[in-house]
């Protein structure tokens, strides 16, 4: 009995010991916790502008809209004139001035884009992509955009993506809607949008189809890997740079999610490279029609390049990781959105099905995937309505700029080498100032002019694909792409919303939709492709 109640006195002094020891951490962070919501709330009460607090700055407003920030940031650029500079707490290095107007964007990305290169900050913030074009200057970047785009022009590169997409197409997506409608179920047409641009980015840079859209819905830990990457990304950029780097160090909270994630990313690619570079050992291959092969392609053309690391494995992964994003990311992200749009307007979507319809009774006898490439620079209300999505649903939402010297933004602002600038895409398209009254409406005859042609905006008013000597290399392919998915679903099916589910942005470098976008889908008639 003694024994007994020494080891039930000597598990509760554990307890106790254990419970103090964590009630000295937890209970000053409660204490901050609850400071900072009495502080957004007293300011909520007066006016939606934060308030610059002593020592913490304007930090309790940044904790407080973290999850749901796009919005609040638009609400407060459109009373502040479009230019807001948000104050961090002191020594934080976290002020930033954040603008929509378009005078600044265009004076930053190309009057002297030279000033505003992408620079350390950048390169810490998005430390994986390396030394990939996304992330580099001087003449490693433009040795790269040059590069790139080259292969991008050749005649075989455009005969090669036809054919992905439309298998990718005919095997993965048809089969998978059909597998949706038969079952009477709801979907995530998110999902299936981002298993389709991975499968076939992969397909274009590795010629390796992970087969992640198939009826089974696998679960690819590379693909799940990229979401969480660009999560934390996005969460760095309210965080002390100090203390993302302390957890980075201890691989403890997001950062460990990004070591995770980074881990699994660089198990995909390096096993992908490695069989490239012995096709590429083997063959000694030239650039060919027929036989064309992306990611060989870079092989070649990267060879006796190595980046800042020295190494030149590390610098082809970094490029090849840099294109794995844009090719997966950007299309996915547009096509939801889209649907989405279309299911809260259907009157727009009657519009497309029916210039559809009747461009396809024009060109009688010819197969669907050949209607479609050969009219897709000619469908005006579905070109109309992709870019009133990106408008509205840019799928990189900012821009994240330093210059190297003191400058002077058109708006007025000074801006210094420390000086953090955020150029804020999602909300520009929601200012008055730019696209006028109706810029929340979704009205894709926005983009049409009274002869039925489509009206070009410049691309510091509409920089959906970046702007200025950074503009986006794929634009042209992803819109052919988008094309292609878009049609082909709206031709054959009606998607129908979930009654409750609401659309909004997540809380990531790229604009997803949180939550994914439920739907239920139904046939509309039999058509062979």
């Amino acid at each position: 009995m003694v024994e007994i109640l020494w080891h039930f006195v000597s598990h509760l002094t554990f307890f106790s010991m254990a419970f103090l020891e964590y009630s000295t951490i937890l209970f000053p962070f409660l204490i901050f916790v609850s400071v900072v919501i009495i502080l957004y709330r007293y300011q909520n009460k007066n006016s939606i502008i934060p308030t610059n607090w002593p020592i913490i700055g304007m930090l309790p407003t940044a904790l407080a809209v973290m999850n749901q920030p796009h919005d609040y940031i638009t609400n407060v650029l459109a009373q502040t004139g479009g230019t807001f500079l948000f104050k961090g707490p002191w020594l934080s290095g976290m002020d930033m001035l954040l603008t929509t107007n378009t005078s600044d964007i265009h004076h930053i990305m190309t009057k002297n884009f030279a000033n505003y290169p992408r620079g350390q900050k950048f390169r810490n913030m998005f430390d994986i992509l390396g030394d990939g074009i996304s992330n580099t200057d001087g003449k490693l970047w433009e040795f790269q955009r040059k590069t790139i785009m080259s292969l991008l022009k050749l005649p075989s590169f455009h005969s090669l993506y036809k054919k992905t997409i439309w298998n990718k197409v005919e095997s993965g997506l048809f089969p998978v809607l059909e597998y949706v409608v038969k079952q009477g179920a709801t979907v995530d047409l998110q999902e299936i949008f981002q298993k389709f641009t991975f499968d076939t980015i992969c397909t274009l840079l590795f010629d390796h189809d992970p087969r992640s859209m198939s009826t089974e819905f696998p679960h690819i830990p590379c693909e799940k890997a990229l979401s969480d990457m660009e999560e934390v990304i996005f969460r760095r950029q309210a965080t002390p740079p100090s203390f993302w780097k302390l957890q980075k160090l201890l691989r403890i909270g997001n950062e460990k999610k990004m070591s995770d994630a980074w881990k699994t990313i660089d198990q995909f690619i390096y096993k992908c490279l490695s069989q490239k570079q012995v096709d590429f050992t083997n063959t000694g291959y030239e650039l060919q029609d027929g036989y064309f092969k992306l990611s060989t392609a870079l092989v070649r053309e990267f060879k006796d390049q190595s980046g800042t690391s020295g190494d030149p494995n590390k610098f082809l992964r970094d490029n090849l990781l840099n294109l794995m994003l844009a090719g997966r990311d950007t299309t996915s992200v547009t096509l939801s959105w889209l649907f989405y749009l279309l299911g809260k307007n259907p009157i727009v979507e009657d519009k497309i099905r029916e210039e559809l319809q009747t461009k396809l009774e024009t060109n009688t006898g010819m197969q669907w995937k050949d209607f479609i490439s050969k009219e897709s620079q000619n469908l005006v209300h579905l070109h109309g309505a992709l870019c009133e999505v990106l408008r509205l649903y840019p799928a990189v939402p900012f821009q994240y700029k330093s210059p190297i010297k003191p400058d002077s933004l058109p708006s007025g602002n000074q801006v210094d080498p420390d000086s953090t600038i955020i150029l804020c895409y999602y909300n520009m398209g929601r200012m008055e100032s730019i696209w006028g009254e109706d810029c929340l409406e979704f009205k894709p005859e926005r983009w049409f002019s009274a002869t039925g042609e489509i009206i070009h905006q410049p691309s510091y008013k509409f920089p959906a694909f970046n702007v200025g000597p950074r503009t986006c290399l794929g634009k042209d392919i992803s819109f052919f792409n988008m094309k292609i998915v878009a049609a082909t679903i709206i031709h054959h099916y009606h998607v129908q919303l979930v009654e409750g589910h609401f659309a909004v942005p997540s809380s990531s470098i790229m604009l997803e939709i949180k939550h994914g976008m439920k739907v239920r889908l139904t046939k509309r008639h039999e058509l062979k492709i």
